[in-house]
C-alpha cells in the first residue's frame, strides 16, 4: 500500500480516478446521502464505471464497485487490471480515503482470480489530495476464493 500523487498516477489511473468521481454523482443515495464512485480499468484499457444504488430494504443497496463488476459482467468483461474509487458526502468531502466494504473486497477478489493478476485499488479522497495505491490481495488478506474450491474459472 502506498500513498500517491495525483500527478503521479498513470494516465490510465487519473482517467479512471476521473470517472469514478462524475459518475459519483449519479449515486442514488436517498438514506446515507454519500456518493460512491467506481471505475474498473479492463486487460484491454476499456473504462467501465458505476455508481452506489441504494434500497430501502438495505441489504439490497449495490456499492458502487459492485455496480461497476455488474456492468462490467453484463458487457462480458471479466478481466481487469485495477479500479478507482471516490467518496463525497452531500454536505462534506472526504478528508481521507474510503476502502470497499468487506463484501465488495470478496467480489474484487473473485475477479482479480479470474484475471490472474493482483487487482490494483486506487482509492481517493473528494478533493483528490489523498490517493493510496493497493491492491485487492492487501485489502484482503487470506482471502478464499474460486482457487481454493478447486474451480478452474478461465472457463467462464
Amino acid at each position: 500500500m502506498q500513498n500517491v500523487k495525483y500527478e503521479h498516477l498513470t494516465d490510465l489511473q487519473r482517467r479512471a480516478l476521473d470517472e469514478a468521481d462524475q459518475v459519483s454523482k449519479n449515486a442514488y443515495n436517498p438514506y446515507s446521502h454519500f456518493y460512491v464512485g467506481a471505475c474498473l480499468v479492463s486487460a484491454d484499457g476499456q473504462l467501465i464505471s458505476g455508481a452506489n444504488f441504494e434500497n430501502a430494504a438495505y441489504g439490497s443497496t449495490i456499492c458502487a464497485e459492485r455496480s461497476a463488476v455488474l456492468r462490467a459482467n453484463a458487457m462480458g468483461v471479466r478481466r481487469f487490471r485495477s479500479i478507482a474509487i471516490i467518496t463525497r458526502g452531500e454536505n462534506f468531502e472526504t478528508t481521507e480515503v474510503t476502502g470497499p466494504c468487506g463484501s465488495c473486497r470478496q467480489v474484487l477478489y473473485e475477479i482479480s482470480q479470474i484475471s490472474g493478476y493482483d487487482l490494483q485499488v486506487v482509492l481517493s479522497t473528494t478533493k483528490k489530495d489523498k490517493i493510496v495505491v493497493a491492491t485487492i490481495g492487501e485489502l484482503l488478506p487470506l482471502a478464499f476464493g474460486p482457487i481454493d474450491l478447486g474451480i478452474e474459472i478461465s472457463k467462464y
